[in-house]
């Protein structure tokens, strides 16, 4: 799969190492953007604050599958939306998901070492479901799907709770299955 991630911290860089080391190709863009023309999926790794500025530095997205990872940990989404992942799709027109933002970068090198393989919630449109769940088995995790994207507010919210539980057990996976597969 060819995938633009934009944003080259933690999340974004992190993701894009897995990636490439399942065989994926991978472009990563910076601060100043550019053309994802290219590009079957692009990933938005940037922070929650930042989001409108970022689109607006790139290129080709239009109606591109578009992957928001970001988090609106201290700031709120932009005027007239309830989640980021609802003003990247009224910006792309494309299928758009929620993943990546409820889970731990520090901890991706360190995914393959888990007893069983941790999930990674994800909520978003039918459209990007084939995309964002080889993505997520690519990268080490279990997709979870969380509904459709009008869930994605209630999935940015849930990092607040992420947030508390680690600053007790400190940076952690977790693991959603049915019970037969306990």
């Amino acid at each position: 799969m060819r995938i633009t991630v934009v944003g080259k911290g933690n999340v974004g860089g992190g993701l894009a190492d897995l990636w490439e080391q399942a065989g994926h190709t991978v472009t990563r863009l910076g601060r100043d953007g550019g053309d994802v023309s290219d590009a079957e999926v692009v990933l938005l790794a940037v922070p929650g604050g930042a989001i409108a500025e970022a689109l607006e530095k790139v290129g080709g997205i239009e109606g591109k599958t578009v992957i928001d990872a970001t988090n609106l940990y201290g700031v709120v989404p932009p005027a007239g939306f309830a989640s980021n992942a609802e003003f990247v799709k009224s910006k792309t027109n494309g299928p758009t998901a929620k993943a990546f933002n409820i889970n731990f970068a520090s901890l991706y090198p360190e995914l393959s070492k888990a007893r069983a393989r941790p999930s990674n919630l994800w909520c978003g449109d039918a459209e990007a479901r084939e995309a964002v769940e080889q993505l997520n088995r690519d990268a080490g995790y279990d997709p979870v799907w969380a509904g459709p994207i009008e869930n994605a507010a209630s999935q940015e919210a849930l990092v607040k709770i992420v947030f508390a539980i680690g600053e007790g057990l400190g940076p952690f996976v977790y693991r959603m299955a049915p019970i037969e597969e306990l």
